[in-house]
C-alpha cells in the first residue's frame, strides 16, 4: 500500500477550546444531552493508531472537532488521503456521529468505519431491533416509551431492562436498570425520561452469558474469535450486566471482578450460531470494515442479539484487539487491514 495522510479525527464533549489530548473522566450524561469523555486508559485509543500508522510508514495527524463550524470547515481542507473516524458526538450530542460520517461523504474524503446508515440504525435500538426481527435474527422482546407513548413489538414479561434507547457505552445502565415490578418499571422509565430526555427501550432480560462478536471486513467479512465478559463474580443478588461501573469505573468492586477473554469452552455447534448470527445481524445493519456485535447466550444454547457497534473502541486492551490478537494479528496489522478496507472503498 502507498503511503499515505491519514488524520486521526476525534472529538471533545466539553464546550470551549479544544484539546488535543482531554483528560478522560467518567462517562456520565447530563439533562442538556451533553457528555463527558469515558474512562479510559491513559494511552487513548488515536495515540496507539498514530503509532501504528507511523510503523507502516504512513503520515499520521491529528484533528479534533471542538463542535464549531470553523473545526468542519478546515476539515475539508486538511489534505488528508483518509481519515480514521474516531469520532462519536459533535458539540457533545452524540447522536451526530452519523453526521459528521455524512459530511465527509459530501467532501469527499474516504474514512474508517460505518457510513451514516449504519451509524443511525444501530444507534437507535428499538429501529435495530425491528431489523432484526425482519430478518429472523433473535433479540429480546421488547417495547419503548416516551411521553405516554408506548411503542410494542410483542407482549414481554418481567424481568425486564430498561435503558435509554440511542445510547452506547453502557450509559444509563445500572443495577436499578433490571426491573421485576409494575411500580420498578414506572420508576425506571421515569428516569431515563428526566435524566436523558429520551425514550426508554424496555426489553426481556437475558440471564446468560455476554458474548461479543468482533467482524472485520466487508464483502468477505472474518469474524474473530469470541470474547466473553465474564460477569459470574459480580457479587450475589447484582444484575449480570455490563453497566457503567463493570465498563469504566476503575475503582469499582465490579470492574475489579470481571473481565474479558477469548472463549474457550464453547461447543463448536454453539460457536458457529454466534458468529452466523453476528455476521448476520453485521450485514442487516449494513455496518462495514468493522465492527462488535453484542450477544447473549442462555442455558438452553438460544443466542440473542442485545446491541450492534459499528467503529467499536480501538485500544489495544479492549475487546476488538482482543479479539484480532487471537485471530493472529498484530496491533498493527489490525489497523492496517483497516485502512485497507476502507481504501478499497474508495477506489
Amino acid at each position: 500500500m502507498a503511503n499515505l495522510k491519514i488524520t486521526i479525527l476525534h472529538d471533545v464533549w466539553e464546550e470551549g477550546p479544544p484539546e488535543p489530548e482531554p483528560e478522560p473522566v467518567k462517562a456520565t450524561r447530563s439533562k442538556n444531552g451533553k457528555r463527558p469523555k469515558k474512562k479510559k486508559d491513559p494511552m487513548h485509543d488515536r495515540e496507539e493508531i498514530f503509532e501504528a500508522l507511523t510503523k507502516l510508514g504512513h503520515e499520521p495527524s491529528y484533528y479534533v472537532l471542538d463542535g464549531k463550524n470553523q473545526s468542519l470547515v478546515a476539515l475539508a481542507k486538511c489534505g488528508a488521503d483518509l481519515i480514521v473516524n474516531l469520532t462519536e458526538s459533535y458539540a457533545g450530542d452524540d447522536k451526530m456521529d452519523k453526521n459528521i460520517a455524512a459530511y465527509l461523504e459530501l467532501i469527499h474524503i474516504p474514512y474508517t468505519g460505518g457510513g451514516p446508515q449504519a451509524l443511525l440504525l444501530a444507534q437507535d435500538k428499538s429501529i435495530a431491533k425491528k431489523i432484526f426481527d425482519f430478518h429472523k435474527i433473535k433479540t429480546p422482546d421488547f417495547a419503548t416509551s416516551y411521553k405516554g407513548r408506548t411503542d410494542h413489538s410483542h407482549d414481554i414479561e418481567f424481568p425486564l431492562i430498561v435503558k435509554p434507547v440511542s445510547e452506547d457505552g453502557s450509559i444509563g445502565i445500572d443495577n436499578g436498570s433490571v426491573v421485576e415490578s409494575v411500580k420498578e418499571l414506572m420508576e425506571r422509565i421515569h428516569y431515563i425520561h428526566e435524566e436523558f430526555d429520551s425514550p426508554a427501550l424496555i426489553e426481556e432480560y437475558i440471564e446468560g452469558r455476554e458474548i461479543y462478536a468482533s467482524i472485520l471486513g466487508n464483502d468477505n467479512a472474518e469474524v474473530l474469535p469470541l470474547i466473553e465478559l465474564d460477569l459470574s463474580k459480580l457479587p450475589k443478588g447484582t444484575p449480570r450486566i455490563a453497566g457503567q461501573d463493570v465498563k469504566f469505573d476503575h475503582d469499582t468492586e465490579a470492574y475489579k471482578v470481571t473481565k474479558s477473554a477469548p472463549v474457550e469452552d464453547l461447543d463448536e455447534e454453539i460457536a458457529k450460531k454466534l458468529r452466523d448470527t453476528a455476521l448476520a445481524a453485521y450485514r442487516a445493519l449494513k455496518l462495514r470494515d468493522y465492527g462488535r456485535i453484542d450477544m447473549r447466550l442462555n442455558k438452553k444454547g438460544e443466542v440473542y442479539v442485545i446491541e450492534a457497534n459499528p467503529n467499536p473502541w480501538l485500544s489495544s486492551q479492549a475487546e476488538f484487539a482482543m479479539a484480532a490478537k487471537k485471530a493472529g494479528y498484530s496491533y498493527t496489522e489490525m489497523i492496517d487491514k483497516i485502512i485497507e478496507l476502507a481504501r478499497s472503498r474508495s477506489m
